[in-house]
């Protein structure tokens, strides 16, 4: 993968190496804004982190060396300002409305946000109540070195899986799954979750479709680190390593096939359309 030119982003904090992750000391600030977001926004707020994605086991300590950390720190700011160009033209070309930019928030083994606290070992997430993705780099090695998914293409689809669900809020979809989840049986939210995971890789390869007429050229083997990755943190693979057997009932991201599918659905077509679920409003 390689870019035309190297447009990074400024939506970046970086809190790598801070206790707790916190910026701007949250603690007991970062539980009153739980709170009120909760109320304000009818939602229970440990439901926030049932939308991490990716889970890996992660330590505190960190595996990689300064000089690899700082490298996959500007990759990742690589891949947001490209996001922030490229969403910015989908959102104006194919919905008809303005693209808002969210933060990238970097840290080292736990982190506060606006969803509440989160170690690690939850992998990458988003939180819809301060509009800002959370990643501890370690999760690439853990990728890298548990699942085999490497390269700077699978760390690039790692993060917009997670900016596609900033679009997902962004236009409301997050949140009719949120509301739609506590309507129905666990089965059927779990439906809901894994529509909403899908459609979120659907985005992430609509990103990199269209990136690639701006700023991202594709180098032979790009794609298939990509779906390596999808393929790799499917419920269905994951479940497999971890306990021998699967539950379909379960599933909250999809299985490994359907993650690789979705993603091709939007590489394919590079229309937001071509993402659209039964199970999910339309956008409109």
């Amino acid at each position: 993968m390689k870019w035309r030119t190297g447009t990074r982003s400024g939506n970046v904090e970086d809190r790598r190496g801070i206790p707790g992750g916190k910026a701007g000391g949250l603690g007991i600030v970062g539980i009153i804004v739980v709170v009120i977001l909760a109320l304000v926004m009818g939602v229970d707020p440990t439901q926030f982190l049932q939308e991490t994605d990716l889970s890996l086991d992660s330590t505190a300590q960190s595996q990689l060396s300064q000089a690899d950390q700082d490298l996959l720190a500007d990759n990742a700011r690589l891949v947001l300002g490209d996001t922030e160009k490229t969403w910015a033209v989908i959102f104006e070309d194919q919905i008809g409305r303005t693209y808002t930019e969210p933060t990238l928030v970097l840290f080292t083994g736990g982190v506060e946000s606006a969803c509440g606290y989160a170690s690690a070992a939850v992998g990458p997430f988003y939180c819809p109540g301060d509009h800002k993705v959370y990643l501890d780099l370690d999760f690439f090695y853990e990728l890298q070195e548990q699942y085999r998914a490497s390269g700077d293409f699978a760390q690039a689809y790692v993060i917009t899986h997670e900016i596609g669900h900033h679009v997902q809020t962004l236009l409301g979809t997050s949140q009719y799954v949120n509301t739609k989840s506590r309507q129905v049986s666990e089965t059927e939210a779990n439906q809901l979750s894994v529509a909403l995971e899908l459609q979120a890789d659907c985005y992430s390869g609509v990103w990199a479709n269209r990136a690639q007429y701006q700023d991202l050229i594709l180098e032979k083997g790009d794609l298939e680190e990509a779906l390596n990755a999808a393929n790799a943190i499917g419920d269905d693979t994951l479940q497999k390593q971890a306990q021998g057997y699967v539950v379909p009932d379960s599933f909250t991201h999809g299985t490994s096939a359907e993650r690789v599918q979705w993603f091709r659905k939007g590489m394919d077509s590079g229309l937001v359309s071509a993402c659209e679920s039964p199970l999910l409003p339309a956008v409109t």
